[in-house]
């Protein structure tokens, strides 16, 4: 049985994520930032017979964060989700940006994923598949942007970049580690007009992941397999 984190799971794609992998026979790990407020993931645990448990997490704070590997001390991590994101709100022009919108966005999308997954390396480690999926966007294509959303892909470019880093640095230790682009997905944050259906996103997204190799390891794809541009 596999062991399954999950970040960002009270809702949209972390929710799916965690719903069907527990379909599927995994212990998942589901971490929400106030898990009080995450009824759906709640009501998903209870009828889960222990697949499920809920954790605290808070991707921005070192304590928090500290406290989960704390609580995970010992525990394999066969494959690790870094899902939670923000969008960063709506002054994203350069003539109209929120600078501090930017630091915390950065501080979720690029910097909160490092951390979590410096920290669980010992987990990882101990694990069979020893995966390390970082769920980023198409948007974070340097060779793709537009000049619209500045904060947003600016974060998940520099998510990227990191990541990228990352798989080089984590290769002789046979962890892999790649980024996924899920799509423009039916969420809070993908918004009605998206294309695709959570359930469809994330099933494309497991049937990846199951494929991943180490040589995969510091790839940048989307959830039908096709090779982002950096």
């Amino acid at each position: 049985m596999s062991t399954v984190l999950v970040t960002g799971a009270n809702r949209g794609i972390g929710l799916e994520f965690v719903r069907q992998y527990a379909a599927d026979g995994a212990r998942v790990l589901a971490c929400a930032r106030v898990p009080g407020e995450a009824k759906d993931l709640v009501a998903l645990a209870a009828k889960s017979e222990g697949r499920i448990t809920v954790h605290p997490l808070e991707m921005t704070s070192t304590a928090s964060v500290a406290h989960l590997t704390q609580e995970l001390d010992g525990t394999p991590i066969d494959i690790l989700i870094n899902n939670a994101g923000v969008y960063g709100g709506d002054h994203q022009t350069l003539r109209d940006l929120d600078f501090e919108a930017w630091s915390r966005t950065l501080a979720v999308n690029t910097i909160g994923p490092l951390r979590l997954l410096t920290a669980l390396l010992p987990n990882l480690q101990k694990g069979k598949e020893k995966k390390a999926i970082a769920i980023t966007s198409g948007m974070g294509s340097t060779a793709r942007h537009d000049g619209s959303a500045l904060i947003y892909r600016s974060a998940k470019a520099a998510l990227n970049n990191a990541m990228r880093g990352a798989a080089l640095a984590l290769g002789p230790d046979g962890i892999i580690v790649v980024l996924l682009h899920p799509g423009w997905v039916k969420t809070d944050m993908g918004g009605r007009d998206a294309s695709l259906f959570p359930d469809v996103s994330v099933a494309a997204q497991r049937k990846l992941i199951a494929a991943l190799s180490v040589t995969d390891s510091g790839r940048y794809l989307a959830f039908d397999g096709q090779e982002i541009p950096w």
